[in-house]
């Protein structure tokens, strides 16, 4: 029984805002108290803002009125608990679809999370190993959480940098934005050290500090960070341009491919289509990537994506050994 009116109170909303009704009896039972009681924390809701709509009959019931400006979310512990961890499941791997959107979703939540549920959060976290997509680069949520508190506030970060020949380094940067690429995350910042705009891979940073010292954002060279991204990595020679011609129409393939992947060119008579983009990362997680599409396909280019995708070919034949 919740006999503290204002933690009823919140339970109650949190209830209200799942998409249903809810019979006055079944909120009085999950409440532990009477219904008398429930009308009157109902009432209590109204005076606050929150558009309670009650139905009329035997029981009577109660929901969240559509469509209405709203008050501030309110989720219980459980809800709270399996939202971070989702979110930090997700920013752990650059996982297609979770963007810096939700990574700064998980750095407000984790801020105002009580102790007690960030334990249970972290514990939770600890006790679980996520199927990993791309390399399996793998990211500590805090990194990515300090990362875009300070994107966000314009704050200078300051954090430990191992380069690719494994050089270390510590940098001081403003921070512009965080891009994922579906396989790995990337910091675009201007280096106050170099005197200069920098990417980084956020696998390969550690250490992050939000230095406190505010700053006022400077111009990016391009029109967005990602196409920053994309020059910068062309011109360190870790990029490709991808050609692949789909068997399908561009309105059946374009749903199905993430969104790092750009969209299709329909053919001039829309039976099939061809895709053309920049990318970087492994060609063999690529090539995985495409044959999980359920269209049939054919890799035009680069010549390492070919191979990939001859040698994927010939491995799966061997694994399925010869036809009966």
């Amino acid at each position: 029984m919740t006999t503290d009116t204002p933690a009823r109170l919140l339970t109650l909303l949190s209830l209200l805002q799942t998409p249903r009704e809810w019979p006055g009896g079944e909120l009085a039972e999950r409440l532990g108290v009477s219904r008398r009681t429930v009308r009157r924390d109902v009432d209590r809701l109204r005076e606050l803002g929150y558009p309670v709509q009650a139905s009329m009959g035997a029981d009577g019931g109660y929901r969240l009125a559509a469509g209405k400006a709203m008050p501030p979310l309110v989720l219980d512990d459980e809800e709270a608990v399996a939202i971070a961890v989702g979110l930090r499941a997700g920013a752990g791997h650059a996982v297609a679809g979770v963007d810096e959107a939700s990574v700064r979703a998980l750095a407000k939540l984790e801020q105002v999370l009580p102790s007690r549920l960030r334990h249970r959060v972290a514990t939770l976290q600890a006790a679980t190993t996520p199927l990993t997509s791309g390399d399996g680069s793998s990211i500590a949520p805090e990194t990515l959480t300090v990362m875009a508190s300070t994107v966000a506030g314009h704050e200078k970060l300051r954090f430990a940098y191992r380069a690719k020949d494994g050089t270390g380094s510590r940098r001081l940067t403003e921070p512009y934005r965080l891009v994922s690429t579906g396989q790995r995350w990337y910091l675009v910042a201007y280096d106050l050290d170099r005197q200069d705009w920098r990417t980084f891979r956020v696998d390969r940073v550690s250490d992050p500090f939000a230095t406190g010292a505010r700053f006022t954002p400077r111009d990016l060279p391009t029109g967005s960070a990602a196409e920053y991204l994309r020059r910068s990595m062309w011109q360190q020679g870790d990029s490709y341009t991808l050609e692949v011609a789909f068997a399908a129409p561009a309105e059946t393939v374009a749903p199905r491919l993430p969104h790092w992947l750009g969209s299709p060119t329909p053919s001039a008579d829309g039976a099939t289509c061809t895709l053309r983009t920049t990318l970087a990362g492994p060609a063999e997680s690529l090539v995985l990537r495409l044959a999980t599409l359920g269209v049939e396909f054919r890799v035009q280019g680069p010549p390492e994506v070919v191979a990939a995708a001859r040698e994927m070919g010939a491995r799966l034949g061997r694994a399925a050994g010869p036809a009966p």
